[in-house]
């Protein structure tokens, strides 16, 4: 019987959990983002594979250029030698999946905060895209009403010398 839960349990995380882990849902995309296909399984296999080999870079201090050779450019010396360019690295500000890596190592005390700011940042994209888009509509709607009373006085003028 035991057994039977256990089971159970560990098919639902990989149904249900992981899938959400992988690939939150939290909010809905905006309007203007175009949806994507669905992986194949081999897609699939391969991104799990790519992020499971991250993952465990991670937990090295220094990843280096064999880890992730996309991340370190080669530049050429006057004498023609190669040497990487670590500076251009150092300067760019981590991303935010670097920064929840490095808040999931630290355990559930660091990764909460990370990832509050992390809904909050998406949150608050979302509402001032909202705020924008209302703000638009009312101009929208009034240039609209604007255009519906030049239209009507206009014709009353007409009217007017008409009946003259």
């Amino acid at each position: 019987m035991k057994l039977r839960v256990v089971c159970r349990k560990l098919y639902d995380y990989v149904c249900y959990d992981l899938k959400e882990i992988a690939f939150p849902s939290s909010l809905p995309d905006p309007p203007h983002i175009k949806k994507r296909r669905k992986l194949t399984w081999r897609e699939r296999w391969c991104v799990l594979k790519e992020a499971s080999r991250l993952y465990a870079a991670s937990w090295v201090q220094d990843i280096g250029p064999d880890l992730r050779p996309n991340d370190y450019k080669k530049v050429t010396n006057d004498d023609g030698g190669s040497h990487q360019d670590k500076t251009t690295s150092e300067r760019r500000e981590p991303s935010t999946s670097e920064d929840l890596a490095v808040a999931a190592r630290g355990g559930m005390e660091t990764l909460r905060p990370a990832l509050q700011r992390v809904y909050m940042m998406r949150a608050s994209a979302y509402r001032d895209a909202l705020k924008s888009f209302i703000q638009g509509y009312h101009e929208g709607i009034k240039q609209v009403m604007e255009g519906k009373k030049g239209e009507k006085s206009h014709a009353q003028e007409n009217n007017a010398k008409k009946s003259n």
